[in-house]
């Protein structure tokens, strides 16, 4: 397809596509989804070779947000029948994290729930953050606490957090159909203080929230705007309990050509398949390791995820290998001033495709596949790393 010549091509190059080479990556049909697959894995491949970067997610507080976000299981008003909690102390922390770093992590996420931290918060987790560097040596920690006011994010910077998660969620013209607490701009800001303080960005969005394929692009066009270090491609998990519930919209067909199309805009760029990845890719999840080159690790915040033994049999089984401590990430030309990490070096190979898609099962199967976590930081259970 000339289509797809033309954003490997771009790629490579790290030029960005055109809002309508980017729109036709969507409108692709099934017969050509590996097609698309093998285009946008020679461009993952030439920035980040057969690396795979694991993250693993720590839930601080758990559930009772004042926010109302439509997707969230943790909302004001949810009835779903999720864990609440309140602060997990420092060591209690550190030791959930460790469970993510022994299954192979190199990035462990703090996440707490909430309109955004006070500064008492913010004290409690840069005491936090300072156990988990102290006990987990070389381990990345991303903070992910909702909006921050002035001076928030140089303290948690200070404190030694190397990231900072603010997702944009969805496109700025149907952002206030899914939340009316707080507007795009907010977000926007937020992430624009972190990147300001010297903390590496990290922003994504959710597919799957009955949007339209313009809304898609036009998140991920405001996303590399931005121009975060690491985009998270959420899929939806349509939590019983929330106003989103009936909003069954994907495919697994459909989330790999979702994928695709933020690979091609963020060539260069940490893409991170993120919550809902069981649910909606099932089977085609070796697949989508040609589009992305970084994943979660186990559980997520109010949901069962794949069992970490399972995603590393997974990453090995399809060819590719777990990024260590001692690797950079990001491509050489994006690392900050002063980094002189060797880049590595990516391979021209041909990604290797399975040769069937899986047709999308009833909805009542697939309700079925939304599973509460009931185990991990806040639980009595040991975690599912």
């Amino acid at each position: 397809m000339d289509l797809l010549n033309t954003l490997v091509d771009k790629g490579l190059r790290r030029e960005l596509p055109t809002r309508e080479e980017a729109l036709a990556v969507l409108a692709t049909s099934d017969d050509e989804l590996l097609d698309v697959v093998a285009a946008a894995g020679k461009v993952r491949r030439q920035w980040f070779g057969r690396r795979v970067k694991l993250n693993y997610l720590v839930n601080l507080k758990s559930g009772l947000c004042p926010e109302d976000c439509s997707y969230c299981s943790q909302r004001l008003g949810s009835k779903a029948e999720i864990l609440k909690y309140t602060w997990l102390k420092p060591d209690d922390a550190s030791k959930a994290a460790a469970a993510g770093v022994a299954g192979g992590a190199k990035r462990v996420c703090l996440v707490a729930s909430g309109r955004g931290p006070t500064d008492k918060d913010v004290d409690r987790v840069s005491e936090t953050i300072s156990t988990i560097k102290e006990q987990n040596e070389g381990v990345e920690v991303c903070a992910c606490l909702g909006l921050l006011s002035d001076g928030q994010a140089d303290r948690l910077r200070a404190a030694g957090a190397d990231a900072y998660n603010h997702n944009l969620n969805t496109s700025e013209a149907t952002y206030g159909d899914i939340c009316t607490t707080h507007d795009f701009s907010d977000r926007v800001s937020t992430v624009q203080q972190a990147q300001a303080a010297g903390m590496s960005a990290c922003s994504g969005l959710i597919a799957g929230m009955g949007e339209s394929d313009a809304d898609l692009v036009d998140v991920v066009f405001a996303l590399r705007e931005l121009d975060p270090d690491s985009v998270p491609v959420n899929f939806l998990i349509p939590f019983e309990g929330t106003p989103l519930a009936k909003e069954w919209n994907l495919t697994p067909q459909r989330a790999l050509r979702i994928l695709a199309m933020v690979r091609f805009v963020c060539p260069d760029i940490e893409v991170r398949l993120a919550g809902g990845r069981e649910v909606h890719l099932r089977s085609m999840q070796p697949l989508a390791l040609h589009l992305v080159n970084s994943i979660f690790l186990g559980d997520y915040l109010t949901s069962e995820g794949q069992a970490g033994k399972d995603d590393l049999a997974m990453i090995t089984d399809a060819g590719f290998e777990v990024e260590g401590t001692d690797t950079t990430t990001l491509p050489e030309h994006r690392r900050p001033c002063g980094d002189g990490a060797e880049a590595q070096a990516a391979t021209a190979e041909e990604a290797e495709a399975p040769a069937a898609t899986v047709p999308a099962p009833s909805d009542e199967t697939r309700r079925d596949l939304v599973a509460v976590r009931r185990r991990g930081a806040g639980t009595d259970l040991p975690p599912n790393a």
